[in-house]
């Protein structure tokens, strides 16, 4: 492909319906097809709301549609400080190997510097071989050592709140 084959821009509200399917596809790439329960409208609230929680960069091709996605959010480390977390990344089958996904993942990284983050982070499946092997050829080390802790919908939907917690995490007028 070449540059005119394609635009790479900061994501807009109008590319969500595409950005989903996009989501999809990677659910179904990653054999999790059922997995996504994200719907459009908490992607409008969350990503174009007052108070935005992601970004996301797009690829998109001359006929306008969305062929790669990079989706980020800040993080913070105890450790570390400020952190831009890479929520997904993905190319449509029919764009791999151009050089798309290299694109995209740069674009996240020059958003790191930009907003001041001293580290990046994001998770890879321990299958997905060529995955990993695109990430150790940009030079990123790939852990083995930290497993993913994560509690679902329903898991904290039925978790045992102590009152003190709950009242700590009333509203105020805070913001993250």
């Amino acid at each position: 492909m070449t540059t005119a084959d394609y635009t790479l821009r900061r994501g807009v509200e109008t590319d969500l319906p595409q950005v989903l399917g996009l989501i999809k596809e990677l659910a179904e790439f990653e054999k999790a097809p059922d997995a996504v329960t994200n719907t459009l409208a908490a992607m409008q609230r969350d990503g174009f709301g007052p108070e935005p929680i992601f970004g996301f960069f797009v690829l998109e091709n001359a006929a306008a549609d969305i062929i790669g996605l990079a989706l980020y959010y800040t993080a913070y480390s105890t450790w570390k400080g400020r952190m831009l977390y890479l929520e997904d990344l993905v190319v449509t089958g029919a764009a791999r190997r151009g050089g798309l996904g290299r694109l995209l993942f740069d674009a996240v990284v020059a958003e790191a510097r930009a907003t001041g983050a001293v580290r990046m982070k994001w998770q890879v499946l321990d299958w997905n071989e060529s995955a990993i092997g695109f990430y150790r050829k940009l030079g990123a080390n790939i852990e083995s050592e930290w497993l993913n802790g994560n509690l679902d919908e329903a898991q904290l939907s039925r978790y045992e709140v102590a009152p003190a917690a709950r009242a700590a995490a009333e509203p105020t007028t805070r913001s993250l």
